[in-house]
């Protein structure tokens, strides 16, 4: 059985047949299968590679599943999965019809909570323990947070009501001063101090919340943590264990650029190299046009602001911090913060750009309505990886937003329908609007086949608000496209026969509405199809069965969207083709 330990692990009862003395030779091998693996499919790579004796430490002392586990986030949990009876479906982690790259309720009796966003777990377990308390129940209940997503509001939330319980609560700490990007805040600099035993023990916060405070201990040493995590299943009440571990831990490449490594794509198994990727001839990827435009923009407007919550490489707005680093600011995973803190700033006429992705914006809902709107606050949000985003899946597609968006009063609604669009309306709003603005674009890349640079070249053109563009003349039909989205409804309109009587408009501007427009096409055509890459309920097709219901147009509308389910994970492709707003799908709906 020494020869190689994993292969006879399937589930926790097969590793607590181990000895304590194989636990380090079976860490090595969890870490190989991991980089194996994600090295050809791809995936989140450092965060599990820096937890594998944390995740072998807590299977081992405690008795899941009926012991409750909670990853927060869930980027660290491939080991958990691995050794919880997916260990032969691991290979088809994120893929359409595979398991899920995140703890998911319903993939296994494992996942006690689905997450994908932060800073959940503590709040979760302590929900359960409360509820094993009230049922009579004798449980351990683990929450397994990041130093990034402790840092958030509803973490602290949770740990201020735990500590006036005695829930059988364990809070673990794997701190390892990273989340995506390097960990920001006074919280973090608290945490390298006790680390650096800087902090005297009389002065620990967790300690003054009630918890019974252990650490920090090295989250590599497994004897260390088998005896610490034995010590505290004893103990009763809420129990915090600070540990300190290395993101990519055992792959020096992952050690040495933890940004570039969180999921750094295909790469080198052996040598940790990552596959090169031409992209002499690709289109600019939307993210670096924002960043880039708004360095260009900040470059001659000094009231120009830019703010994320703990997105600056994903964002890119990491271009204007490493610019104007006193005008641009990552807040940590604080997306209700990040909101207010805009409105504040707008208050006293700054121009700001609050950039946060589009299904993390969900977190702070209220504040875009009574902090910016209710006040007209012209915040200009950039919603990065709107639509579809492909292998994170259900907790991750930014699908819901124009329909949670356009219900309130006050903001406008853009989605550009390429990269110079986006240029465009973010020079457009920075020139100083009346009124709020939510600017919706994808992930991935824009359509333009040159290089960035000349993108970035382009002359900036101002967009006059609420303005729709017929893209394409039509006898029949007319379909209304909004946002990027719209270009797969060119490329089909190119390949199919009848197109002659199929006209095409491009309605950027969610809200306000081209009503004026919007009467010449009611007037014109037979028929009118919408499409959209968000939900369909509520979403733009919504907001155009609306106007022909108010002004008494009975002209048959069709709508394409997301439906009313939750959309797993696959390719971007695979899951537009679900929906059926791929080019295939919208060309057979178009020849009928």
């Amino acid at each position: 059985m020494s020869e190689n330990l994993l292969q006879y692990i399937n589930n926790p009862t097969d590793l607590r047949k181990l000895e304590l003395s194989q636990l380090p030779q079976l860490a090595k091998e969890l870490r190989d299968f991991i980089i194996d693996i994600v090295s050809v499919k791809e995936g989140h790579l450092g965060a599990s590679l820096g937890v594998v004796e944390l995740t072998i430490a807590l299977h081992y002392v405690f008795n899941t599943p009926e012991d409750l586990l909670v990853w927060d986030v869930g980027h660290q949990a491939y080991g958990h999965k691995i050794l919880t009876e997916r260990k032969d479906k691991f290979h088809t982690n994120r893929q359409l019809g595979g398991i899920s790259g995140f703890p998911k309720r319903g993939e296994s009796i494992y996942d006690t909570f689905g997450v994908g966003h932060s800073s959940t777990s503590i709040s979760a377990a302590l929900g359960m323990a409360i509820a094993s308390q009230l049922k009579g129940e004798d449980r351990q209940h683990i929450a397994v947070i990041g130093d990034a997503s402790i840092a958030s509001g509803i973490a602290f939330e949770g740990l201020n009501h735990a500590g006036v319980t005695d829930a059988n609560l364990l809070v673990i700490l794997n701190d390892n001063a990273i989340g995506i990007d390097p960990s920001v805040g006074a919280l973090k600099q608290y945490l390298t101090s006790v680390k650096e035993g800087k902090n005297p023990k009389q002065n620990n916060m967790i300690k003054s919340l009630n918890f019974d405070y252990s650490g920090p201990i090295d989250g590599h040493d497994l004897p260390k943590l088998l005896s610490e995590l034995e010590r505290l299943k004893k103990v009763k009440g809420p129990k915090f264990l600070h540990i300190i571990t290395t993101k990519g831990k055992g792959l020096q490449q992952a050690e040495d650029d933890q940004v570039k490594y969180h999921a750094p794509g295909k790469f080198d198994k052996t040598t940790g190299e990552i596959h090169p990727k031409s992209e002499e001839h690709l289109p600019p990827k939307f993210q670096d046009v924002f960043g880039l435009t708004l360095v260009e923009l900040a470059t001659n407007n000094p009231k120009i602001i830019g703010i994320t919550p703990a997105m600056p490489s994903g964002s890119s707005l990491k271009f204007m911090m490493d610019a104007f680093p006193n005008r641009a600011f990552d807040v940590g995973i604080a997306e209700q913060h990040a909101v207010t803190l805009s409105a504040g700033m707008a208050t006293q006429g700054m121009v700001v750009f609050c950039n946060i992705y589009s299904t993390f914006l969900q977190r702070a809902y209220d504040q875009v309505i009574h902090d910016v709107a209710l006040q007209n606050l012209p915040v200009i949000f950039c919603l990065d990886r709107a639509g579809l985003v492909g292998e994170d899946g259900a907790t991750h597609h930014g699908v819901f937003d124009l329909a949670y968006l356009r219900c309130i009063p006050n903001l406008i609604i853009h989605a550009p329908k390429d990269e110079i669009d986006l240029r465009n309306i973010l020079y457009t709003a920075s020139l100083g609007l009346e009124h709020p603005i939510a600017i919706r674009y994808p992930r991935g890349r824009g359509k333009y086949p040159s290089s960035k640079f000349q993108v970035l070249n382009s002359k900036f053109r101002t967009i006059v608000i609420g303005k729709a563009y017929e893209l394409k003349e039509g006898t029949k039909t007319a379909i209304l496209s909004t946002g990027f989205i719209g270009n797969n409804v060119t490329l089909a309109l190119d390949k199919i026969s009848n197109s002659d009587a199929i006209a095409h408009y491009d309605f950027g501007f969610v809200k306000p509405l081209d009503e004026s427009l919007l009467h010449e096409i009611f007037a014109s055509f037979e028929k009118i199809i919408t499409i959209e890459d968000g939900v369909i309920k509520g979403g733009f097709g919504s907001v155009i069965i609306e106007f022909a219901s108010e002004n008494n147009y009975t002209t048959p509308i069709k709508t394409l969207g997301i439906p009313d389910v939750f959309i797993e994970h696959g390719t971007v492709e695979e899951l537009q083709k679900i929906c059926g707003i791929d080019v295939e799908s919208i060309m057979e709906l178009l020849s009928k």
